[in-house]
């Protein structure tokens, strides 16, 4: 059996990504594909458990990516790679380039020492493809304005949410064979247009080349 496509979506809070990631796995499950809807951190019982800590309980850069990492891990290990091995399609809400972008570039925290720990926990799985929603972070703060309580991270400052993004940017640049930039600053249905047309033209799975 081919392995299912994994697809994650990226961007800052307010970006856009959860509202078009349903819309993704609806025209999906049309097509026919068993399709996993989850998220990081979460996706798992432990995983929810370290995400209430993570998004909540105050603690410094190393604390947090060792959390996502530890999520991340029980996530992959019992949900994310059995549905792949069963070829089921996976879109996640996040990834691991959230964790370069929100504790790499927005914390100031150590690039290789998170590479390490990509490479230690994911054993080369690599999204086959990652959706970046890119909006202004001022854009961003008022639509998280708008529509729920902050939490520990949606509480930073612009300047952070700046920081983020240039993360982001860096991570797609050095990744454009699988990273996809959505214009996520316009109007919902150009916005889902340009995330179908990314997800169509998507290749193979990358554990099938």
């Amino acid at each position: 059996m081919a392995r299912g496509r994994f697809i994650t979506f990226e961007g800052i809070d307010g970006a856009g990504k959860s509202t078009h990631i349903e819309a993704v796995a609806q025209h999906l499950r049309e097509r026919g594909e068993t399709v996993l809807l989850t998220r990081e951190p979460g996706g798992t019982p432990l995983a929810e458990k370290l995400r209430e800590l993570f998004l909540h309980e105050p603690m410094d850069a190393l604390t947090e990516a060792l959390l996502v990492f530890a999520a991340r891990r029980d996530h992959l290990h019992t949900r994310i790679g059995p549905a792949l091995a069963l070829g089921t399609t996976v879109l996640c809400d996040r990834f691991t380039d959230a964790t370069f972008a929100y504790q790499g570039a927005g914390r100031g925290f150590d690039l290789d020492v998170l590479a390490g720990l990509e490479q230690w926990v994911q054993q080369g799985l690599q999204p086959d493809l990652t959706l970046w929603f890119d909006v202004p972070p001022a854009v961003a703060a008022q639509r998280r304005a708008a529509a729920r309580e902050p939490d520990r991270l949606e509480k930073e400052a612009e300047a952070f949410f700046e920081r983020v993004r240039s993360g982001y940017a860096a991570r797609c640049a050095s990744a454009r064979g699988r990273m996809v930039r959505i214009e996520a600053d316009a109007e919902r249905e150009l916005v889902q247009a340009q995330v179908l047309q990314a997800v169509a033209r998507a290749g193979e799975p990358n554990g099938a080349r």
